[in-house]
Order: structure tokens, then sequence, then C-alpha cells
């Protein structure tokens, strides 16, 4: 595995960082940032393609990509053109007026999903709150459930952002302890349980909101079928099927969306992260006309959502993607990936899920916790995010070559010996 030969560096960038190493750094946060992560102990500066420098000249190459935020890599040519290319026309107008770059942005995404209208947020978690109230609202006005009934069938182990109605509905204590109280309306079953779901849909029910893989539980990936049968299941019910492709869509899995696996159409997308292509946040409720349609002037809205920038570099996204080349990626680099790990089980690893660019990975715990796994990866020059207990994610940029990924592979057999 070998770092790209940096071609660019200022004297000043080079000065600031011999001036302020990384611990200094580190420390420096310490008093003044909330202590809401726990961050490994590297402080990145600058980074291009699939590598990140640290503010000390030192380049990783990273396999976690922004949680598939950075899909197409740092600064990637053609999204950073869009960028500054609209940063020197217009950045924001709010939804008070029409601007020039949003209904591009919305009807080519549509079509790239399959869908008939947009609403543009700005973060994931914005998108799924959205979503919820979208459902709801559909229920009242369309199923004719009775006023505040309205109930939506999750997931356990899900993880669909940190708002408190979000964290209402999760099973993840250390996201939920001291945020009550909760959001009523929702209810959860086990994943991957069709029998479970039908029982707990009625005839206030709203939508099952459902992750067609499971990210932060650990890429955890349904039977064969499953998906299909919970749209079998909602359109049976009278319900709706949102796919929150937050994490597991637009490439990372080999297909745009992680639920084209099988052959489903939910009826409403979220969709965030890679949407902003690392540059800024961006993301959307993508879904029928008669479902988006019962939201009206005043009745939902989002000061940046929609914005021109936004729209600008979510219309490049858009058409990296109508290209094909990164889904084709993504599949073909996934069967490298998949045979490494496969390689790897019985050396430290007790197994693995993986689908496209996408693994969890079980670390065997007597090798230490996934934190501990990062940490070797970190001084190996690789950088990768524990998620459970021994488990680690890998979640590369689909620019990612062959060759990078196979160094990474060899990496993380390193850490493990």
């Amino acid at each position: 595995m070998t770092a790209p030969v940096r071609t660019e560096d200022s004297q000043g960038d080079r000065g600031s960082r011999e001036t302020r190493g990384s611990q200094e750094l580190i420390r420096a946060e310490e008093p003044v940032l909330a202590h809401n992560y726990h961050p490994l102990p590297v402080v990145v500066a600058r980074a291009e393609g699939t590598w990140v420098e640290d503010v000390e000249g030192r380049r990783y190459l990273d396999m976690l990509a922004g949680y598939s935020a950075l899909n197409f890599g740092h600064r990637h040519p053609a999204l950073i053109e869009a960028a500054h290319r609209q940063l020197d026309r217009l950045t924001l107008t709010s939804r008070a007026f029409h601007n020039d770059r949003l209904a591009e942005f919305a009807e080519r995404l549509a079509a790239l999903t399959g869908m008939d209208m947009v609403l543009p947020m700005n973060t994931g978690a914005e998108a799924v709150e959205s979503g919820v109230k979208v459902a709801r609202k559909w229920a009242y006005d369309v199923k004719g459930v009775p006023a505040d009934r309205a109930t939506i069938v999750v997931a356990a182990d899900n993880f669909h952002g940190r708002t408190t109605t979000i964290v209402s509905f999760s099973t993840d204590e250390t996201a939920r302890a001291g945020f009550g109280p909760f959001t009523p309306g929702f209810r959860v079953v086990p994943y991957n349980d069709l029998a479970a779901m039908e029982a707990a849909v009625d005839e206030t029910t709203a939508a099952v909101l459902i992750e067609p893989i499971q990210g932060e539980a650990g890429v955890i990936i349904p039977d064969d079928g499953y998906l299909a049968g919970v749209r079998e299941l909602t359109r049976r019910k009278g319900c709706l099927f949102i796919a929150d492709e937050i994490q597991s869509g637009l490439g990372r899995t080999g297909r745009t969306l992680a639920v084209e696996h099988e052959p489903v159409v939910p009826d409403v997308l979220l969709l965030g992260k890679a949407l902003g292509g690392g540059i800024v946040p961006v993301s959307a409720v993508v879904g029928r006309r008669d479902v988006l349609g019962v939201l009206h002037p005043g009745e939902h809205g989002s000061t940046f959502g929609g914005n021109p920038l936004a729209a600008a570099v979510g219309t490049a996204v858009v058409e990296l993607l109508e290209t094909g080349e990164f889904q084709r990626r993504a599949a073909e680099l996934g069967v490298i990936l998949r045979a490494g790990l496969t390689g790897l089980v019985g050396k430290g690893v007790v197994g693995f899920r993986s689908r496209g660019l996408w693994a969890g990975v079980d670390i065997d715990p007597a090798l230490g916790t996934g934190r501990e796994i990062s940490e070797r990866l970190m001084r190996e020059g690789v950088l990768a995010k524990d998620t459970h207990g021994s488990t680690i994610r890998l979640a590369p940029p689909l620019t990612i070559t062959a060759e990078e990924l196979a160094g990474a592979l060899a990496a993380l057999e390193k850490a493990l010996g």
C-alpha cells in the first residue's frame, strides 16, 4: 500500500504543523468541545481521494469515508468544481424564493431513484424526522387513522439518528439513557423477523421504517427475501414502507440503493451523507407523489434545505451516480474485500458481514476491543472505527483502488497479529 506523493504544500501549512502538533491540538479540544465523541488520536489537516494527512504530515488510508458521507473520496474534482462554481454565484436564498439550482437537483434525484417527488433537507436525522412527519400526515389524511393515534414500526438495533424523537425508538441505551421522556407512537420488533413485524402492524400503522442494512449495528444484512417480505406486508396491510438509505444508499453496496438487491421499491426513501459529496450536508426524503403530496405550505420547512450550494453539489453527486461507475466499482472491489476478510477468518477475525464496499468485521475479543484494533490499524496507516464491542466497520471511499484495498487488508492482518 503506497501513499500518493504530495504535490503541493505551502510553507504556511508546514509551519502550522510544526507549531502545533497532534497532541497539543487534542489537548486544546478538551476544555472547549463537548465530550460527545471519543475520536481516534489523529488530527487530520488535509485530504485527497482515499488518503488523509495529519498535522505532522503522516498519511493514512481512509477506510471509514465519513460513515459513507465520502463515498466519492475526499475533494472529488467534479464535486469541488461544482461547489466552487456555485460559491461564485449564489449560496442561500431560503425557500422563501425559488432558486435556479433546486429544480434540476430534484428532477435528477427523483429520476435516479425512480420516485416522483423530493423533499430536500440537510442532515440524515432531519430526513428521518421529516419521513416520520410525512408518514403520520399520510396516515391521518389518506389512510384515515384517528388523530394522534398513528404508529410506526421499527426494528431493534436500529440507528436512524440522535434527535429526541429518533432515540425514542432506539434500543441502544447509550443513545437513550438520560434523554427522556420519550416520544410515543413507535413499536420496536426484532430485525429480520417478518412474523414479529406482521404482529406489530395494525390499523393504526402509518409506516414500517427500517434500514435495508443496519450500519451502526455492525453492517447487519437481512436474510434474502426479508425486504421483499416487508414490501408485501406493507402493501397488504395498507401502510408505507420507508427505507432509510442514509448510510447504505448511493453506491455503497454495489447498487444505487441497497433495496435494489431485491426486487423492492419502497414508498419513501431517506437519503443523506453521500448526497452532499463530503462538502456540505445534504439530505432528502424521496417518495411517491401521493405520499409527499400530503405536505402543504407552512406544514414543514427548513431554512437551509434545498439551498443553491447544496443543490449544485447534490446534482453533481447524482451525475456521478448516473454513470453507474461507482456502483460497479463497489460491486467489483467488494469481491476483493470479501475474499480478503474470508482469508482472515480464524486469524483473529471470527466473522464478518459485507456487501459491496461495506463490512462489519467481528474480531476475536481475546485480541482486543474494536477500539483497540482501530488504534492498531491507525499505527499501520489505516483509519477505521469500531462500532460495538469487538466489531469494526470498513467503508472506504468507492474510489479506492484494488492495490489500496489489498494494503488495508494486509494492515488489518498485521494489526491482528
